[in-house]
């Protein structure tokens, strides 16, 4: 399951800041536990696929793993040893802008033990900082 966008209306993009806090998708809304970004940054799209391996490897297909970022931003590179100049590099891969707060996997129905182990193991495929979450009581 490759996440990238079956098509953009830019093949490029510039950079742009990251830098803010997340004001949507802070909150669980799916699942009961979930792993939340405590910086801001980019998670590529082989980070987000090897993710998703080791959660749904830990838990041995039990429960519902939900993964509520998509890489839809292209991030380009130059070839190694370029002269500058000459446009822009080609895309080299996708990436997901991440604020700090945004919850970026959610799972549910597994105990919280089992949860926090494999979202532990989640955590060490992500470039950033992260800490495990759990619904909140009434929400």
């Amino acid at each position: 399951m490759a996440f990238i966008p079956s098509r953009v209306k830019y093949r490029k993009s510039q950079r742009r800041s990251r830098t803010g806090v997340a004001t949507r998708g802070s909150q669980i809304s799916f699942g009961e536990y979930g792993l939340q970004a405590l910086e801001n940054g980019w998670v590529s799209h082989t980070q987000l696929e090897a993710a998703r391996v080791a959660l749904t490897r830990h838990v041995r297909r039990g429960g519902r793993v939900y993964i509520r970022v998509f890489p839809d931003k292209p991030i380009s590179k130059k070839p190694a040893e370029t002269r500058m100049g000459k446009g822009k590099g080609e895309v080299a891969y996708w990436a997901a802008v991440i604020k700090r707060g945004r919850v970026l996997v959610e799972m549910e129905g597994i105990p919280e033990n089992l949860a926090k182990d494999a979202l532990r193991l989640a955590s060490a495929k992500i470039p950033l900082k992260t800490r495990f979450v759990r619904r909140m009581a009434g929400a």
